[in-house]
């Protein structure tokens, strides 16, 4: 069968006919050129079913008549001398040898056949037989057009979820025998280019059942799929979105998770916790147990941009930083940048984690839920219009409390620590072009470890999203974000001094994000962004009439940030990809509000203030701005190894005001201001990456410094809470990070997992030619967060298809702390003398857990997939100082240390999903 040549030589007709059509089936409208004319048509009915026709021809020729009624078809046909026309589904039927066909010289004609066969055989070109059994389908795509001499055609389209009728993201598609291969968008689509003739495709998701189809293409064309979720993929645990993503991007640093495979890894009272798997990874840490915040190569908890559905979490954390506040049930991947930044994020320095919920089921009614220890989650998702709308709601809830107060330990019968939190998502797929989502998200933690003091915190999100699809390549987005972050103290003390004190924080931004695919080599991302900060930096009233607490408010702040972004994926060519990137940012302090001027070259304090300046509402109180650069690119030797470098250039105009060593509820948020400038980073990143054994293992090592400005820290004994005047107690000072992040991950096969480790330093700097500006003598020190070496591994062990054992090991150098050294006294007083500033350091932690997970069977047709993890947190018993503090008894300075969990802690989890 001659489909492949070039030259085309089809049977031409000079004939006319004369037809009218109105929305005629076009099986008919061939019958009736048939009844008028001496032509008899061959073909197959499926061919023509649901195919009409419409038009007016006038004395026109064959030829003509059957490209206009075919036009719109993949049928192409050809005329024989006897007057009939074969019609043939996408190729073309060429009855003449092309020129120069047969060589005048001898050829190797055992090369030619090899080459020929390779490229066209669908036989010998699939050279990976499938996984299973399942019979490899034929699909043709396009339709074949006389002198098409084009060498690659494009294939597109969108793949969903056989069940749940949604968008399946991150799904690898791979061409068997090259490095073809690309990866579907959020809302499923992709684009792929591929050679004319036959392609083996192949695709590739955990949790998705992996398919084979060959692929004859003719030209352009679309190809929708619907595939099947793998049930027996549940046991794996690893972190993967696509075969070769580590090797074949551009960007650095950049990770994913996907939150269905971390199930069976062992956490603190059986919660699954996407950002706890986070810090297990290389550069991602936080101070301890317990502790609230993330550490991101260096940075402090507050440079780190955590959204949800594209809203900003400003506290991530339940219970006193035990649990994170991100449900898993409802959560789709976990994309973390800590390298190559995207443009169109700003606003942090060291990192964003964008966290996207999934889409609810528009196919039918579900459900995934928990019961554990201490808390309970439940998730439903039923279709509001089939197969087009869905809505998802989530609530997660402890029952903490009533185990307290069932405790013999009477200190804790009358206290208090209980969290919820929940949200509902409603998705529309309005038609093929236009689609919108919505997101609301509440979280609500109380607690009290003391008998006098109740605190409150919550966090709130609103995201509204209308996406639009232009055409295949280009494609927009436009966001309306609120967030808003609370905490309260309600204080009930032995005497008159009662007292509620509150803070917030509330921001609101509209975002415009394009997507255009200008061709194979160059994609654009790009848009506007503008965001308004409302802060109430906090307040006190007195709770009771008889209360001698003087009511204070501090003035509110507000703030506008913007940005216009551009980038540009650029593949030079298979060996090397850039991507760069351009971000400019604009913040301006608005009033109504009074700031105080100080002289210059002095520190800031009352005694200094040469002005109080007044603002009126909106007025422009100072701007800040600037560009930042994102360039990352990628040289690839082969397909299974590269070399990659960045650059990140990042601007902060928001800050935490915090004299604790980790974040904490009762932390606030500043915007910069008249006397307080922007934070700003440059950092550099140096890669390589490996996979083998056909992706199954993935070798990296990173390579980062970092250096920053204007990093906010503290005067020792500064007062930074309900205090006008913030700015005299502050101090902003250089910052330097550098470090090493390696990791070796398994990621199929009975025994899967990763192993990571990060060598990472991170240096403050606070230098002044005063004496109360300057720490540790002006010298370079140890940040809060300086911990040298971090080490993680996680690992399954696949028993069976229904039992698997897990582990998970941690080791991290204890953290920086000031001790004292001695004691002086004055005037008969006596005085405490510390160490220079994070001189010394806690005892190293290191904990082990382990866990065991039983499956229940995998049928299709269960009412309910479930399983039971049980699991022991802190094998070991490892009694792991979360701090250290010293107390003063009878003239003697004692050391203690404090510790979260410092026992085995032993837990059973079940967990079901309908």
């Amino acid at each position: 069968m001659l489909l492949f040549f070039v030259q085309v030589s089809v049977a031409q007709d000079t004939s006319t006919v004369s037809v009218s059509f109105n929305n005629t089936p076009l099986k008919e409208a061939l019958s009736t050129i048939e009844k008028q004319t001496e032509y008899h048509f061959f073909y197959l009915d499926k061919w023509l079913e649901g195919k009409t026709v419409s038009g007016n021809f006038d004395n026109t020729t064959m030829d003509t008549l059957l490209i206009e009624l075919l036009d719109k078809t993949v049928l192409n046909y050809y005329i024989t001398k006897d007057k009939r026309i074969i019609l043939t589904q996408n190729s073309l039927v060429y009855d003449k040898l092309p020129e120069g066909f047969f060589p005048t010289e001898e050829i190797d004609t055992i090369a030619i056949e090899k080459e020929v066969t390779e490229a066209y055989s669908p036989i010998f070109y699939n050279q990976e037989k499938p996984k299973k059994s399942t019979p490899i389908e034929t699909v043709r795509i396009g339709k074949e057009n006389q002198g098409n001499s084009r060498n690659r055609y494009t294939l597109s389209g969108y793949v969903t979820n056989s069940l749940t009728g949604k968008p399946i993201a991150d799904l690898a598609i791979l061409v068997q025998g090259s490095s073809t291969g690309t990866t579907t968008s959020d809302d499923g689509f992709y684009s792929i280019s591929l050679r004319p003739g036959v392609s083996m495709l192949e695709t590739k998701l955990i949790g998705i059942e992996d398919v084979q189809k060959r692929v004859i293409i003719y030209n352009d064309g679309r190809l929708d799929m619907e595939l099947n979720e793998d049930y027996e993929m549940l046991g794996e645990v690893f972190l993967e979105n696509e075969a070769d993503n580590n090797v074949t991007k551009a960007e650095t640093g950049a990770e994913t998770i996907d939150v269905k495979v971390i199930k069976n890894i062992p956490l603190v009272l059986g919660e699954r916790d996407i950002l706890k798997v986070a810090t297990t990874l290389p550069g991602i840490s936080n101070a301890g147990e317990g502790a609230t915040g993330y550490n991101v190569r260096g940075g402090k908890a507050d440079q780190n941009l955590i959204l949800l559905d594209e809203g900003v979490i400003y506290n991530p954390s339940h219970f006193f930083g035990i649990f994170s506040s991100i449900n898993p049930f409802t959560s789709g991947n976990v994309d973390i940048y800590k390298g190559s930044i995207p443009a169109e994020y700003g606003g942090r320095l060291s990192s964003v984690f964008d966290i996207s919920t999934r889409d609810a089921n528009t196919e039918k009614f579900s459900g995934e839920g928990s019961i554990g220890p201490v808390t309970a989650n439940l998730t439903l998702e039923t279709p509001i219009v089939k197969d087009k709308a869905g809505i998802m709601a989530g609530v997660r809830a402890t029952y903490s409390d009533w185990i307290l107060n069932s405790l013999d330990e009477e200190s804790l019968k009358n206290s208090e620590a209980s969290f919820y939190d929940a949200i509902v998502k409603y998705n529309h797929q309005i038609n093929e072009n236009n689609e919108i989502k919505a997101t609301g998200y509440y979280s609500k933690d109380r607690y009290s470890i003391t008998s006098d003091s109740l605190f409150g915190y919550s966090n709130r999100l609103v995201s509204l999203q209308w996406n639009h699809r232009f055409n295949e390549e280009n494609k927009g987005s436009l966001l309306l974000l609120n967030s808003e972050y609370k905490y309260d103290i309600e204080y009930d003390g032995p005497t008159d001094t009662d007292f509620d004190l509150g803070y917030s924080i509330n921001e609101t931004q509209l975002k415009l994000r394009f997507d255009s695919k200008l061709n194979n080599k160059h994609t654009l991302d790009y848009g506007i962004s503008t965001k308004l900060y409302n802060v109430q930096p906090g307040e006190i009233q007195p709770s009771q009439n008889s209360s001698i607490v003087d009511p204070l408010k501090i003035p509110k702040e507000r703030g506008l940030e913007s940005a216009v972004f551009l980038s540009d994926n650029f593949t030079v060519n298979e060996k090397i990809e850039l991507n760069a990137g351009i971000r400019y940012s604009t913040f301006a302090a608005l009033g109504e509000a009074t700031q105080r001027s100080y002289l210059e070259g002095v520190p800031l304090s009352d005694a200094t203030v040469t002005d109080t300046l007044s603002y009126n509402n909106n007025e422009t109180i100072e701007t800040y701005g600037g560009l930042e650069g994102r360039v990352s690119a990628r040289y690839s030797f082969n397909p299974e190894f590269s070399v990659k470098a960045s650059f990140n250039n990042t601007i902060q105009y928001i800050h935490t005001l915090s004299n604790n060593t980790t974040i904490s509820p009762t932390d606030t948020w500043k915007l910069s201001d008249l006397n307080i400038e922007p934070q700003r980073a440059n950092q550099y990143g140096l890669g390589f990456y490996y996979n083998f054994d056909s992706n199954k293992y993935e070798v990296s090592l990173e390579g980062y410094y970092k250096t920053s400005k204007n990093i906010l820290d503290f005067k020792t004994g500064a007062q930074l809470l309900l205090n006008e005047n913030v700015e005299t107690e502050l101090l902003q000072g250089e910052g330097k990070a550098y470090g090493l992040e390696f990791l070796v991950r398994k990621k199929t096969g009975k025994l899967n997992g990763w192993l990571s480790y990060s060598y990472s330093r991170s240096f403050l700097k606070l230098d002044s030619e005063f004496k109360e500006e300057r720490i540790n003598n002006g010298d370079f020190f140890p940040s809060n967060y300086d911990k040298p070496h971090d080490i993680s591994v996680v690992a399954n062990y696949k028993l069976t298809e229904r039992f698997s054992l897990s582990a998970n090991f941690v080791y991290q150098t204890g953290r920086p702390i000031t001790y004292p050294v001695g004691s002086y006294v004055i005037n008969n007083s006596e005085f405490v003398l510390y160490s220079d500033r994070n001189e010394f350091r806690i005892p190293d932690y290191y904990r082990l857990d382990l866990s065991i997970n039983f499956e229940g069977n995998h049928k299709l047709d269960k009412l309910a997939h479930s399983f039971w993890n049980i699991s022991v947190y802190n094998v070991l018993g490892r009694s792991n100082p979360y701090s250290v503090f010293f107390v003063t008894d009878n003239g003697e300075i004692k050391a203690y240390q404090s510790s979260i969990f410092s026992i085995p802690v032993p837990t059973i989890t079940y967990n079901f999903k309908f």
